[in-house]
């Protein structure tokens, strides 16, 4: 039996939708429902207006690529994400995002759901990345913060989200970056100083 040619980043270049491209096969992603689609987009605006604030890399958006070279995938492309090398014009990005949102949808939950999420989120510290958001718009806590220094177990920000009385996810504060999910879902939520990840 031949065997079957694995796709490339040039096929991904050419896909109409968003996808990636994993173990060989590009790996095609549905539109989202409202909520998720609402909480990736509040996450770009304040990522956005922090590249703005301290120009030290690109708040980038849904559907943009990330081109990485591990053994079982050659690309991301999260929900939200912060990047901090040099832009690529027209093509994919060069490497993983320091830091990635991934926004659940409606399918995105059960036990081969969980097992795929994590082994992305394995896939994206092996790349580079420093912190990976679950964001779960249906969930207590509504964002479990992951870390490439620890990535188990992972911090919650919960609705209210870290204030006077709570714990600073960021582990001993020093956060200087906050976003407020408005009143759709009334939290906030704090991820570590990306001018470290930056190296500013």
């Amino acid at each position: 039996m031949p065997k079957v040619k694995e796709a490339t980043l040039d096929d991904l270049m050419k896909e109409p939708g968003k996808a990636e491209l994993v173990g060989g096969e590009i790996v095609r992603m549905p539109p989202t429902g409202f909520l998720p689609g609402f909480a990736a987009m509040r996450i770009l605006f304040s990522l956005h207006e922090y590249a703005l604030a301290h120009r030290n890399g690109y708040a980038v958006g849904d559907n943009v690529g990330f081109a990485v070279d591990l053994p079982g995938r050659k690309s991301f492309s999260p929900d939200a994400a912060y990047y901090v090398g040099p832009h690529s014009g027209m093509k994919f990005l060069e490497g993983a995002p320091v830091f990635a949102v991934e926004v659940r949808s409606d399918g995105d939950y059960g036990k081969k759901a969980e097992q795929e999420m994590a082994q992305k989120r394995a896939d994206y510290f092996a790349a580079g990345t420093l912190v990976v958001w679950d964001v779960d718009m249906l969930g207590v806590e509504v964002v479990r913060v992951y870390r490439a220094s620890d990535p188990q177990p992972p911090d919650h920000i919960p609705p209210g989200g870290c204030g006077r009385g709570r714990a600073c996810p960021c582990r001993g504060g020093g956060c200087r970056w906050r976003i407020c999910f408005l009143t759709t879902f009334r939290a906030k939520a704090v991820m570590p100083d990306l001018q470290t990840a930056s190296g500013e």
